[in-house]
């Protein structure tokens, strides 16, 4: 699969690189795609220390996430933003593969 891209905004580089600050070597942010949500796919964030050769490491300014080959489908092309407001603070996904996503941003339905 060539020309794989995902975006990662400063700020988003900000709040990776403080999630993983006090964890071990070699932690990661890792951002996958699952089904389920109210539109069909949902996102997830979790902080992993393991990759597989499924994986691919985007980095920017020494902040890394994983995605795998399958959620990469879903993401090619999208930018990962985090957003800090006074009443909540979340990564954004600003997905182009996305033909619909819910109110609260977590899932999305994929385009035909």
């Amino acid at each position: 699969m060539e020309n794989n891209q995902i975006n990662i905004t400063d700020s988003a580089v900000k709040k990776i690189l403080s999630l993983t600050a006090n964890e071990n070597d070699g932690v990661k942010l890792r951002l996958s795609v699952s089904g389920g949500g109210c539109s069909g796919f949902q996102y997830g964030f979790s902080l992993d220390s393991e990759t597989t050769p499924d994986d691919i490491i985007f980095s920017k300014d020494g902040a890394d996430l994983i995605v795998d080959q399958i959620s990469l489908e879903y993401l090619n092309g999208s930018e990962i933003d985090f957003e800090n407001k006074l009443i909540e603070s979340s990564f954004k996904i600003n997905n182009p593969n996305a033909a619909a996503s819910c109110g609260c941003g977590t899932s999305f339905s994929p385009k035909a």
